[in-house]
């Protein structure tokens, strides 16, 4: 069974090669995208069910021991975003037709996706550093393809951000990498995790630490490193704005979970308390960004800051409940910012701007998006029952439980300005006198709304069900908690 382990990386690389021969004629790419997401999003559930019945997977390629060969490991934590992954994929392949104009579909956008698909699922899958950062590589180069696509002059001017900021981080990763490899002689992540402890000069590993850390929060855009992410990622079509959203940064914060509870397990007192103090003012600053501007783009896409923020408080306080809030809430946050970008992008697209100054009244033609916008508000703010309250339940109590009371009133400050910043869409523009509309200019969101109304059901489902689902998202926190675990499961020591 342990070829299971590939299928996730395997199986969209396929669909990327097939689709890429039907870029022409449009209807059978899209019917090929929606039956080949569908078909990975399935395979996928599988293999979660199966780790977390049997354990993890573990697949040595070429039939080469571990550590001397490539590793693919599928844990319960790998494989949990993974599907998250997954099923936002499925959500966004059918929505993108109804959103990309013709043109973009044919320059390969299917394609492009499959390979977003591919990186993101096998940076998470990956057993080793060397192929965590050739698999960012993949994703990488599929969003740099994603990001232009159309041509734009907003588009071009931003991707150069985007590109620069990528291929520095990622020449610091590679150096990282080297360096680590020099002093203790592998890149396989479970035997570094064996090793480092026996490193006579620490300091190498603690600047190598701080090396991979600062590439790891550009990616995740951590304060003060977020500067790049906002227009970045509000230039490109919805959907692609969507994937980028959910998906990128978080493989940033996973790399962070991943090496900081793995191999860099010493000094905990100082590197911990930087990550508490980083979360706040990531919470800080990027809930001031979505405050300070009417785009509804822009509102959202600064809220994905503050949300890492949380992610971030979970891995600093690094008790059970603090690590089970931050995975809860990751998987939550992959969700919710998903159908939030998908969601604006629709409102945008009636409204005929991204603009909250020239909207108004939208609650009178499109009173689902209205309502659809109103639930999105509250998951995300994590009012309760919803999913965001189950992960900030868990962050706040184990924060409190470390006597970290400022970062628990910054977490709380945050909510409220969170909720905040999303009702004002509804407010100023759902609310308000009807405006008439000549035929001509009422748009028709029908095939925007089942995507979203998807994604925010399993949203709801993830905040009520959370009697069924916080066992498995525990049993996760514990596993990290105790390294060894992980160390086993690949060497088979």
């Amino acid at each position: 069974m342990s070829n299971l382990a590939i299928l996730p990386i395997i199986l969209p690389l396929f669909a990327a090669i097939i689709v890429a021969f039907t870029n022409k004629k449009v209807p059978v790419s899209r019917t090929l995208t929606k039956s080949l997401s569908i078909v990975n999003l399935g395979v996928t559930a599988f293999i979660c069910w199966y780790v977390f019945a049997n354990g993890t997977i573990v697949l040595e390629t070429g039939s080469w021991k571990a550590p001397y060969g490539i590793t693919i490991v599928a844990d319960s934590l790998s494989i949990v975003l993974v599907l998250t992954t997954n099923i936002l994929a499925t959500a966004c392949a059918f929505y993108a037709p109804h959103s990309l104009p013709l043109s973009k579909e044919k320059h390969y956008f299917y394609a492009f996706f499959f390979f977003l698909i591919a990186g993101v699922s096998g940076a998470f899958l990956t057993g080793d550093l060397f192929n965590l950062f050739v698999f960012y590589e993949v994703l990488l180069m599929a969003s740099y393809a994603l990001i232009v696509l159309g041509g734009e002059r907003i588009q071009l001017r931003e991707s150069i951000k985007y590109v620069l900021i990528n291929l520095f981080s990622s020449i610091l990763f590679v150096t990282a990498v080297a360096f680590l490899y020099g002093a203790v002689g592998t890149v396989n992540m479970a035997q570094i995790a064996e090793r480092v402890h026996g490193v006579e000069q620490q300091g190498i590993l603690t600047t190598i630490a701080i090396l991979l850390f600062f590439v790891f929060a550009t990616k995740a855009a951590l304060f003060p490193l977020y500067y790049w992410l906002p227009k970045s990622y509000i230039v490109p079509n919805p959907v692609i704005s969507a994937l980028f959203g959910a998906l990128l940064t978080k493989v940033g914060v996973y790399s962070i979970i991943r090496v900081f509870t793995l191999i860099f397990t010493y000094n905990t007192d100082i590197t911990h308390q930087l990550f508490i103090w980083m979360a706040g003012l990531t919470m800080i600053f990027g809930i001031l960004g979505a405050l300070s501007t009417n785009n509804i783009k822009l509102i959202i896409a600064y809220n994905i800051i503050p949300a890492i923020g949380f992610i971030m408080m979970g891995i600093g306080v690094f008790n059970e409940d603090a690590l089970s809030g931050s995975i809860y809430y990751l998987v939550h946050d992959m969700i919710i910012k998903t159908a939030l970008f998908l969601l604006v992008g629709a409102i945008a697209y009636v409204a005929g701007t991204s603009d909250l100054r020239k909207m108004n009244g939208l609650i009178n033609h499109y009173p689902l998006l209205g309502w659809l916008l109103f639930l999105a508000a509250f998951v995300l703010a994590g009012i309760p029952p919803f999913s965001g309250f189950i992960g900030k339940v868990l962050l706040l109590k184990g924060a409190l439980a470390e006597g970290e009371i400022g970062i628990v009133i910054i977490g709380l400050l945050t909510s409220l300005l969170i909720l905040y910043s999303v009702l004002k869409i509804f407010i100023r523009g759902f609310w308000g006198e009807k405006q008439e509309l000549k035929p001509t200019e009422k748009r028709s969101p029908k095939g925007f709304i089942g995507p979203v109304a998807f994604l925010l059901t399993l949203s709801v489902l993830l905040g009520l069900g959370a009697e069924f689902i916080y066992p498995s998202i525990d049993s996760i926190a514990t596993y990290l908690l105790n390294p060894e675990n992980y160390i086993h499961s690949v060497l088979k020591e």
